[in-house]
C-alpha cells in the first residue's frame, strides 16, 4: 500500500484497484480509519484529533486524492500529496 503522504504523525495511504466510493486509508498511533474523500465520512477507530487533523487535509487536498484514486484504480503510481503543515 503505497503511502501518499505523513504528517503529525499521521500516515496515509491508499491501495491499489480499491473498492467505491473514493477513499484513502489513515493510521495514528496504532490506530485505523478509512476517510471518504467526497464526503469525509470515516470508518474504523481514529482519534478525534486525529480525524480533525485529516479531514483539514481532505478538504485543502481533494484534487490531488482523487487524482490519486485514479491513478490507483488504473495500477499507476501515486504521486506524493503535501502534508498539512
Amino acid at each position: 500500500m503505497p503511502v501518499v503522504s505523513r504528517f503529525f504523525g499521521i500516515v496515509v495511504t491508499m491501495y491499489y484497484n480499491d473498492h467505491e466510493p473514493p477513499h484513502f486509508h489513515a493510521w495514528y498511533q496504532g490506530a485505523e480509519g478509512t476517510i471518504a474523500i467526497l464526503t469525509g465520512e470515516v470508518w474504523g477507530h481514529l482519534p478525534r484529533r486525529a480525524v480533525l487533523l485529516l479531514q483539514e487535509w481532505r478538504t485543502d487536498q481533494r484534487s490531488g486524492l482523487l487524482a490519486n484514486w485514479q491513478r490507483a484504480r488504473e495500477r499507476r503510481p501515486l504521486e506524493p500529496i503535501p502534508p498539512l503543515e
